[in-house]
């Protein structure tokens, strides 16, 4: 007598619930390969932005253009601190175009709108005058590696340098001022290839013309 077999059939309730816990596993799998790739696509994104901002060992960039749309959103966050020099040397050279502004306990204020700068100097005497300084149509921007860190990426030493023509002068200054007498702006700072306002720690601006030459210098307002 030959044994019989019996294969039990499957309902369709069973088939139907297998295939959706196929179904789930599947779509489980997916929503987490998904998620893995998202992953992966931020890290490199990430990876990418701080390699476009690390400085280069032996770094030496000066480039002169117009400025772009984000650097003139800096200057509008960056100020002159308080504090300023009148900047002289141990020689005999001639400081000329100041009238009698006074050489110690000097002030500042000042103000970027309009794309121009309003310098405003006061000495503890009294004595005051204001330069007006259109920002030029360019600026030179250098971001130099001057080699002071061994290990790890770079932190270069950058300017911003602007050169133009003062616009006017006012009080101690205004008898300096015979067009066209020139300056140059400089902020210095350090930092990476990426700028921002707070890596701009020092400034220093020259005045030169037939009745003037005279130079400032002073720190930088920690930006908020």
């Amino acid at each position: 007598m030959s044994a019989k077999i019996r294969v039990q059939p499957v309902s369709t309730n069973t088939a139907s619930l297998n295939v959706r816990i196929l179904n789930k596993y599947m779509n489980k799998n997916r929503s987490l390969m998904a998620l893995f790739s998202v992953a992966i696509m931020l890290a490199a994104s990430t990876i990418s932005f701080a390699c476009a901002c690390c400085a280069d060992k032996g770094q030496y960039s000066v480039t002169t253009g117009t400025p772009e749309a984000y650097t003139l959103d800096l200057l509008k966050d960056m100020h002159m601190d308080a504090g300023v020099e009148l900047f002289t040397t141990a020689g005999e050279d001639e400081i000329k175009g100041i009238s009698d502004l006074g050489w110690e306990n000097l002030s500042l204020v000042d103000a970027f709108t309009n794309n121009t700068w309003k310098i405003t100097i006061k000495s503890a005497g009294g004595k005051a005058g204001t330069l007006v300084l259109p920002r030029p149509a360019k600026m030179t921007l250098k971001k130099i590696d001057i080699h002071d860190k061994e290990e790890g990426d770079p932190v270069i030493y950058k300017e911003f340098v602007f050169e133009g023509v003062v616009g006017s002068g006012s009080g101690v200054f205004k008898s300096g001022i015979v067009r066209p007498t020139k300056y140059t702006l400089i902020f210095q700072g350090r930092g990476n290839n990426c700028d921002n306002a707070e890596d701009f720690t020092d400034w220093r601006l020259a005045v030169k013309g037939s009745k003037a030459d005279y130079a400032f210098f002073g720190k930088m307002k920690k930006s908020s």
